[in-house]
């Protein structure tokens, strides 16, 4: 097995401005993805190498419209994922996510 890469989670900030991205709760989803994206990329990893997710929301009503969102950007076979309801999240966001990755043996 390779070595695990711990993601530590993401909110919709846009990276730019840092500020927290507006919108619908799919749009929250893409810029978190986006964001947790980039880190697997530092890392010379894609989405293919992950292995756990963990999805956070406010509201489990959005539940629905985050899987479409989140699954875009995975393909089989998808990695493991918990989703939790939480009472709150930094600055207001509806949603954050970590990833845990594993790096390909050599």
């Amino acid at each position: 097995t390779g070595t695990l890469v711990f993601l530590s989670g993401q909110t919709p900030l846009d990276p730019q401005t840092g500020a927290l991205v507006t919108g619908s709760i799919a749009d929250q989803t893409r810029q978190c993805l986006e964001n947790l994206s980039a880190v697997l990329a530092a890392a010379g990893l894609t989405f293919d190498d992950v292995v756990k997710c963990s999805v956070f929301l406010t509201d489990m009503g959005d539940f629905a419209e985050m899987n479409v969102a989140y699954a875009a950007y995975f393909t089989e076979p998808y990695p493991a994922r918990t989703t939790i309801a939480v009472a709150g999240l930094p600055l207001g966001a509806r949603v954050e996510i970590e990833l845990v990755a594993q790096r390909p043996q050599a």
